[in-house]
């Protein structure tokens, strides 16, 4: 199996690392000083106090020195948008972190996540057709139907919900399985390979063990669908472009899709309606005033920044960034959720949720050639998410004291486990929200 070599190849490497000089064991990341977390961590919706000191004083600032390797934090928005910007002097090629040869292909692990010129731009090429506006327009009706359908069944199960298991979760994972064309009896065990790929707390080994399950689910889907292209994603691509892209390559794309449109979206959508819940005049703006709801998704992008930190970058060759001298090898985290809270691009009051800000391009889906391919589809999903959610139940609040809500810690895509919330619907409501 796929999965078994994957697992295999990911272990012996890290193994391989750890017992040579300058190792770096992966597995052992809840043992590294506690500085190394700072992107990681936060003190409700906002990044740790720490990180605003360190972006005013040293917006690039090394964390820490561990195994042989410098760990650089880029928390400045300005420098954030340098360093995701150029790959003349980073590489996302995460080969070289595990112990692999860079020069052999064979070794690659897929995706674009990972992956430099020239292979990336390729690779961007068979996808970003399949994520333009008027074909994604194609799937609006699809996205609000998802939305009521979900919203029904809450509805049902009221008058208290859960937003993340009853509705957040649901929402763009029925979504990303109709885009890619999953089967229905292939996803229950698709949804399942969501969460764990961003959580870190249990060492790094469990991050690659889930994304080696999910690449070999999506590896079988892609085989399966050579012999039978279905009318998802992966059947148009292998229809139109399949004597350009391998297997390998294109679980890789299919892989890049659900990891960047699962849990992203559902997170931004459990945390959005609560910092809507805390701010009912803006809840109620998006369902009395006509376009509203657009610079609201905006504000709560910049806000949130859910995946709060970039593909690792590490450097090319050694050079001078911004005034700091950095090693061929070193691995610059950029901390995007720091950097959209940068106080010299969004205003002194860039900590707080103010729609009304001047427009100011966020970071939410990255920048540079690595930017997210599927922004304008999760722009669609939250816009009809938090219109429908807003005129379903106009007077919708928390179940429990906001004291009692537990936070996804030490997770690359930040969210919250649980937000129990009070619906009071209103008579004929989905009427009302179409």
């Amino acid at each position: 199996m796929v999965a078994t070599y994957l697992k295999k190849w990911v272990g012996s490497r890290l193994l391989n690392r750890t017992t040579r000089k300058g190792g770096l064991d992966l597995s052992k990341m809840k043992m590294f000083p506690r500085q190394v977390s700072m992107p990681l961590r936060r003190e409700g919706l906002d990044p740790v106090p720490e990180m605003e000191k360190i972006r005013e004083i040293e917006p690039v600032h090394k964390l820490a020195h561990l195994f042989g390797l410098n760990v650089w934090m880029v928390s400045g928005y300005a420098e954030a948008k340098a360093v995701l910007a150029d790959s003349t002097n980073f590489s996302n090629d995460i080969r070289p972190l595990v112990g692999s040869d860079p020069n052999k292909p064979s070794e690659g692990i897929g995706g674009l996540g990972f992956t430099d010129p020239p292979d990336h731009t390729r690779l961007r090429k068979l996808l970003t057709p399949e994520f333009t506006k008027r074909r994604l327009a194609r799937l609006e009706p699809a996205i609000e139907k998802i939305v009521n359908d979900q919203l029904d069944l809450m509805e049902a199960k009221g008058p208290v919900a859960d937003i993340v298991a009853d509705f957040a979760f649901n929402v763009p994972f029925l979504l990303i399985a109709d885009l890619l064309g999953v089967e229905e009896d292939d996803r229950d065990r698709f949804r399942a390979l969501g969460p764990a790929r961003f959580d870190l707390s249990g060492g790094g080994i469990g991050v690659f063990g889930s994304a080696s399950e999910s690449r070999d689910f999506l590896f079988e889907i892609v085989r399966k669908q050579r012999k039978d292209p279905g009318d998802g994603l992966i059947g148009s691509i292998i229809r139109e472009q399949g004597d350009t892209i391998d297997d390998i390559e294109l679980g890789g794309l299919a892989d890049g899709v659900f990891l960047g449109g699962y849990e992203t979206s559902a997170s931004m959508l459990a945390l959005g309606t609560l910092v809507l819940l805390r701010d009912p005049d803006n809840f109620a703006r998006i369902r009395e005033e006509p376009g509203a709801v657009d610079a609201i998704v905006e504000e709560l992008l910049r806000y949130l920044t859910v995946v709060q930190v970039a593909f690792p970058r590490f450097a090319k060759h050694d050079q001078e960034l911004f005034g700091h001298q950095v090693k061929k090898g070193d691995l610059v985290a950029v901390s995007l959720s720091g950097a959209d809270r940068d106080k010299a691009v969004f205003g002194p009051n860039a900590e707080h949720f103010w729609p009304e800000r001047a427009p100011a391009a966020h970071l939410a889906f990255g920048h540079g050639m690595h930017r997210c391919v599927g922004a304008e589809l999760a722009r669609m999903e939250l816009r009809a998410a938090f219109t429908a959610l807003a005129h379903r139940f106009p007077d919708l609040s928390l179940a429990v004291a906001e004291e009692q809500l537990r936070f996804r810690d030490f997770s690359i895509v930040y969210g919250v486990e649980s937000l129990p919330v009070q619906l009071h619907a209103t008579a004929g409501s989905r009427q009302a929200a179409g």
